[in-house]
């Protein structure tokens, strides 16, 4: 791990400006498109597939390299197609289709990004065809492309999609887990990415920090939190959790207009996404002055997280790194499903949990073996005596060849005081 003698982290993975330039390496965007294509099929020919249909509008910009604005994320009204043997084909909204061939004209023409149309979420009634339609095409496709007598993988998609593909006669199978395994390496340019997403994080926690007093809203700091890093080049905010006072226990996972208050303990997690990639990076903070109880908690949190980093290297197995972290029983609650995702481990990447997932709930059911080249969040949650606050703590780490290096550097050793008095 990347820890001075003074016992924080230092920057070692490269966060460099945003911008292209000719003076320094910085991210090779066609590498990256290069790399994600070659990572996909090189599952896809590890599985019984013949093709993959993708709706997640993360699984398309990974496969594709495009996208047409977050309005679109959750909508299914995109797909994307990618044979064993052809290449990307891109079925967009309308005229979105026609820009990805100006945007990207090396990659795609009038063959290969079109329209595409699946019903918007049912608005356009099945009886119309679209589905129907979609669904003969894919298949036309996958014939001319060789594929025509393999299983078609799909990661997510709506019932009537599923209908028509059965009625097509396509054999469906899922294809979520092809994209998983294709998305649980990241490269030298998704690292920086992911790297340079952090840093703009740490800057709003400096922004927090500061403006963390009583008479301020945790809805204010979500404001501030979006307003910094749309000024630093987000292109989206996913999330920001704003928890405080006697909200802190249980974690409720959203903000409210509560006012913070003095003595309120208060925790936060900024999402955001640049040039596609996401954060999860949670602090904690104390407002004014802080009880023995709340140091307590941060403190017993920290070593939680020490320890499940101290682990982390290639080799280990998710079994090891969740053994470290407490029974569900051990901190309020009644079973592990109760307390899933406070003791808890997540790729981060083009979508906000990937491989590898580590928790009791599943890692001691299906270990996974850390590789090289991972990149996850770790986040660990304690409740206070007081019954009232907790510390909720997540770093974010890059897998090396012999251990592994924080990317998410804002100060976090100890508990710190905002606006002490």
């Amino acid at each position: 791990m990347s820890i001075t003698t003074d016992g924080f982290p230092v920057a070692t993975t490269p966060a460099p400006g945003i911008t292209g330039v000719d003076w320094e390496v910085r991210v090779d965007f066609e590498r990256l498109r290069t790399y994600r294509l070659e990572r996909t099929r090189q599952a896809l020919e590890a599985s019984e597939l013949g093709a993959l249909l993708l709706f997640d509008t993360s699984n398309i910009r990974y496969v594709t390299g495009t996208q047409i604005g977050y309005w679109a994320f959750n909508k299914g009204e995109r797909y994307a197609l990618l044979t064993r043997t052809g290449r990307p084909r891109i079925f967009d909204f309308g005229s979105a289709a026609k820009a990805h061939r100006l945007q990207l004209p090396h990659m795609y023409d009038k063959g290969n990004s079109v329209g595409g149309n699946t019903g918007l979420q049912g608005a356009i009634h099945p009886r119309v065809g679209l589905q129907a339609r979609a669904a003969q095409e894919i298949r036309s496709i996958m014939a001319e492309e060789g594929v025509g007598d393999m299983p078609l993988g799909v990661d997510v998609a709506e019932t009537s999609i599923f209908l028509a593909l059965a009625e097509a006669g396509i054999r469906v199978r899922d294809g979520q887990q092809v994209m998983a395994d294709a998305r649980e390496i990241k490269s030298q340019d998704e690292i920086m990415l992911l790297t340079q997403a952090c840093a703009m994080v740490d800057g709003v926690y400096q922004d927090i920090f500061e403006a963390l007093k009583p008479g301020v809203r945790e809805s204010d700091i979500v404001a501030l939190a979006h307003a910094r890093l749309f000024e630093m080049g987000s292109e989206f905010v996913e999330a920001i959790n704003s928890i405080a006072g006697e909200r802190c226990s249980p974690h409720p996972h959203v903000f409210s207009d509560r006012l913070i208050r003095p003595g309120d303990q208060a925790y936060f997690d900024i999402i955001h996404v640049f040039n596609g990639y996401r954060t999860c990076y949670y602090r904690t903070f104390v407002v004014g002055r802080a009880t023995q109880a709340q140091r307590d908690a941060f403190k017993q949190a920290r070593e939680w997280m020490d320890a499940a980093i101290e682990l982390v290297k290639p080799g280990v197995t998710t079994d090891q790194i969740a053994r470290v972290w407490p029974k569900a029983e051990e901190f309020g609650f009644a079973d592990e499903m109760d307390a899933f995702g406070l003791q808890f481990g997540h790729g981060v990447g083009v979508s906000l949990h990937e491989r590898p997932i580590i928790s009791r709930l599943n890692s001691f059911d299906d270990p996974v073996e850390i590789k090289e080249g991972m990149l996850f969040a770790l986040e660990t949650y304690c409740p206070a005596s007081d019954g009232r606050s907790a510390a909720r703590i997540e770093e974010e780490v890059v897998v090396t060849a012999d251990g592994c290096k924080v990317i998410t550097l804002f100060p976090c050793e100890e508990l710190m005081v905002a606006n002490e008095y």
